[in-house]
């Protein structure tokens, strides 16, 4: 998963087993994380709000026979009922592209208590040694943005809106909305990594984190 494509074995983001699990992501893409739930034992809804990335996770499914369901919504409006999931997970999704004040509760709300939330996002450390985020090798070893502040991000590059929040934006937002933090990692890139996105290279990601991963539970 990631950019630096690391192993469930290296992660450890799932439950011990999803086996039966409700389980959703949130902003699924080609489906690819999804199928991936679903071959854990999971049932698996995947929503996403961009029709063409639907229909390829629809044309993938149909040749793997998967029963993932596909649905084109977005984060901060969820189509589900209040408990309905027991996981849910979101890897570049609607952690990224979603405003985090809007989905976090909505994402609060259709899990079960006792669910479990996993996302893998870009540390905001690329963000803050970053001025045009696509341009290749952009991260340096600079202060290039401020820390706080930090949130709707949008790059002179780009017409696309991103959202990042500092680690202490990200711990009192999840505990607003009734979530224990119960990891934070900061991925590192393997030896001889390669990658096919251009914002950060190996060499800087060997010697600062690159991604971020939160694992938080909702609690009663």
């Amino acid at each position: 998963m990631g950019i630096w494509q690391l192993s469930e074995a290296e992660l450890g983001l799932l439950p011990d087993d999803l086996t039966g699990l409700d389980a959703l992501e949130l902003g699924c893409g080609t489906g690819y994380v999804s199928a991936w739930l679903e071959r854990q034992g999971a049932w698996v809804v995947g929503i996403d709000p961009t029709p063409e990335q639907l229909e390829t996770a629809a044309r993938l499914r149909s040749r793997h026979s998967s029963s993932v369901q596909f649905v084109e919504a977005v984060g901060e409006r969820l189509p589900f009922a209040d408990n309905t999931f027991n996981f849910a997970i979101s890897e570049y999704g609607a952690v990224l592209w979603a405003d985090p004040c809007i989905w976090v509760p909505e994402c609060a709300r259709v899990l079960r208590t006792g669910g479990r939330l996993v996302v893998l996002t870009t540390s905001p450390l690329v963000v803050m040694c970053s001025e045009d985020y696509e341009a290749d090798g952009a991260a340096t070893a600079q202060l290039k943005r401020p820390y706080f502040g930090m949130g709707r991000t949008e790059w002179p590059d780009d017409t696309k809106v991103e959202f990042h929040l500092t680690h202490g934006a990200w711990i009192d937002l999840f505990a607003e909305h009734g979530f224990r933090v119960e990891r934070l990692a900061e991925l590192r890139a393997p030896e001889d990594a390669v990658t096919r996105y251009g914002f950060v290279d190996a060499k800087w990601a060997s010697l600062w984190p690159s991604e971020d991963v939160w694992i938080v539970r909702l609690m009663p």
